[in-house]
């Protein structure tokens, strides 16, 4: 790719590095009000969105509605606990993949069994025993990454030379796209296999 190869792998490389992970310590330990959820959110992942300035990470339309589709359990006097903020991060990070309904399969077993349960095993052990399991992939993420991009470089080479730098980023985007496709296709196999 003709565009600076460097430059763009590393913009790339360092996009993952400003993924913002959300540690449970992170989320205050009082009940908040919808207002307060919101600008937790807001605040914690605003550089996660493609368009920072524009993009919203929740809404209260978006809470009323993961309450009205059982994906969150209601507010107790118009306040959302801990767990409520957990489960809305990882319904933030699912709503990009997967559906409303996909969601609800996934979340209703951890919902019914640890929601509210005064246990030594919460939705707070699961979730940063998750979220941890997620940021120690962040380096196999980055070789995975590197890898393909130096496939795509290799592509194309008999492209007429205007054309090459799309094709070769268009390679990439296809490579990426289709390890995503395939792993949403094992998610979903995985999520059917729970609700059956």
């Amino acid at each position: 790719m003709t565009i600076n190869t460097d430059d763009l792998l590393n913009s790339i490389l360092s996009s993952l590095d400003r993924i913002e992970y959300i540690r449970a310590e992170d989320i205050p330990d009082i009940d908040l009000y919808m207002d307060q959820v919101t600008t937790f959110m807001e605040s914690h992942l605003r550089n996660s969105t493609r368009n920072p300035n524009e993009d919203k990470i929740l809404t209260k339309t978006m809470i009323n509605n993961y309450a009205k589709n059982n994906l969150l359990p209601p507010p107790v006097k118009k306040k959302y606990s801990k767990e409520h903020v957990l489960l809305l991060i990882f319904i933030y990070y699912y709503k990009g993949i997967l559906s409303i309904s996909d969601i609800q399969g996934l979340l209703e077993p951890i919902t019914h069994n640890f929601f509210g349960k005064n246990s030594e095993y919460g939705l707070t052990e699961i979730y940063e025993e998750v979220f941890g399991l997620e940021r120690k992939q962040a380096d196999t993420l980055k070789s995975d990454i590197v890898d393909k991009f130096k496939a795509a470089e290799d592509t194309f080479k008999d492209a007429p030379e205007e054309h090459k730098e799309f094709l070769q980023l268009f390679s990439l985007i296809c490579m990426l796209s289709f390890d995503v496709y395939v792993k949403k296709l094992l998610i979903e196999k995985m999520i059917d296999s729970i609700s059956e």
